[in-house]
């Protein structure tokens, strides 16, 4: 059964269509957009093309095709670059539409490049793996890594659609799939208490008959917040709860290396630095700070950094994130299990205790 979820933003809303195979429906659109003379491309990457050559042809026909190396290294100026000499190459003009097919990576680098190209064309998200399902491909933020820090430049960017094909999971390396679970536990603390017993009472896995409905209940909590606060501009709450756990992993991923750890994985750590905080802060109970690295940890997820970081390396990084106010980094903590809210005023000693909490020496 194929359902829709509307992301409702006036003349930039979408739909989210969710169904096991919606080749069919994606081949439909672009046989729609070239009916209409409007050109179209796909970025998608070389590990989606070798698993599941045949669903992208299925989906795309013979679109041109870029496929990048997977990982956070494609996430970056060069990558951007790339993309941008291939929409030239492909002669898109304003009524072309780009098709990013893959994981986070791809459609945060396929968006940002939609955005640029022309001063914005229309893109079609397709996700690929569970992270990008469940999370980075709603909602239109869009961008690349720079050497200073994660996402430092980008756009917000809305999709046109998402379509959600839970099928193409079958080929998803469990480490991918564990990755994408992080963010299923970052919904379940920041709103949705029930969703966290859930995972507390039954490991998710690729076969569970729930999942698809999980992944819609993480579309459906994103799609009310994106609506609420598009361009993450409220004063307190609001789109920057979406960031639990990622103040402390985007460090994370910077410090160690873009690549070293997969984004879930360094948000995984970093819910578990959020819940030590919170629980310093005296917001939670160290039974609920345990109970979120147990979640954590049952999910195939590091609880702790697998190597030590340097502390300096960490404070550096979070100094440069993208969430800074007034020279000060901004935390989501969690008042409850499930209920988050943003937090001003952290102290640089709080952070550090933090940090030394999950492995930073």
């Amino acid at each position: 059964m194929i359902e829709t979820l509307t992301v409702n933003l006036d003349a930039r809303s979408y739909p989210i269509r969710f169904g096991a195979d919606l080749a069919g429906e994606v081949r439909g659109e672009v046989a729609r957009l070239t009916m209409a003379g409007r050109k179209v491309a796909v970025l998608t990457d070389a590990n989606f093309v070798r698993a599941q050559g045949a669903a992208l042809r299925a989906m795309l026909g013979d679109a041109p095709v870029l496929a990048v190396e997977p990982g956070e290294g494609s996430k970056s100026l060069a990558g951007l670059g790339r993309v941008l000499d291939f929409l030239a190459e492909q002669k898109l003009d304003r009524g072309g539409t780009l098709f990013a097919v893959g994981g986070g990576v791809i459609g945060d680098l396929g968006g940002f490049a939609a955005a640029s190209w022309l001063r914005g064309i229309d893109f079609v998200q397709v996700p690929t793996t569970l992270l990008a399902m469940v999370d980075s491909s709603v909602g239109g933020k869009t961008g690349i890594n720079l050497p200073a820090g994660k996402n430092l430049a980008g756009a917000f960017h809305q999709p046109r659609a998402v379509f959600i094909s839970t099928g193409l999971l079958a080929t998803l390396p469990p480490r991918e799939f564990a990755a994408g679970l992080a963010e299923v536990i970052k919904y379940g603390l920041l709103g949705d208490a029930a969703l966290f017993t859930q995972l507390e009472k039954t490991l998710l896995t690729i076969a569970s008959p729930e999942l698809a409905a999980v992944v819609r209940r993480c579309c459906a909590a994103k799609a009310r917040i994106v609506e609420a606060d598009e361009f993450e501009t409220a004063k307190d709450g609001g789109r920057a709860l979406l960031n639990l756990g990622h103040t402390f992993g985007h460090a994370i991923e910077n410090a160690a290396g873009y690549g070293e750890y997969l984004h879930g994985e360094a948000v995984a750590i970093g819910l578990c630095a959020a819940a030590r905080l919170s629980a310093e802060l005296k917001l939670i109970s160290a039974a609920d700070e345990a109970r979120v690295a147990k979640v954590v940890a049952e999910h195939a997820l590091p609880t702790k950094l697998r190597a030590p970081l340097a502390l300096t390396d960490l404070l550096a990084a979070m100094a440069r994130d993208k969430k800074v106010r007034a020279g000060l980094p901004r935390f989501v903590v969690l008042n409850k299990i499930g209920e988050a809210a943003t937090r001003d005023g952290v102290t640089a000693a709080q952070a550090e205790a933090c940090f030394r909490a999950i492995g930073a020496v």
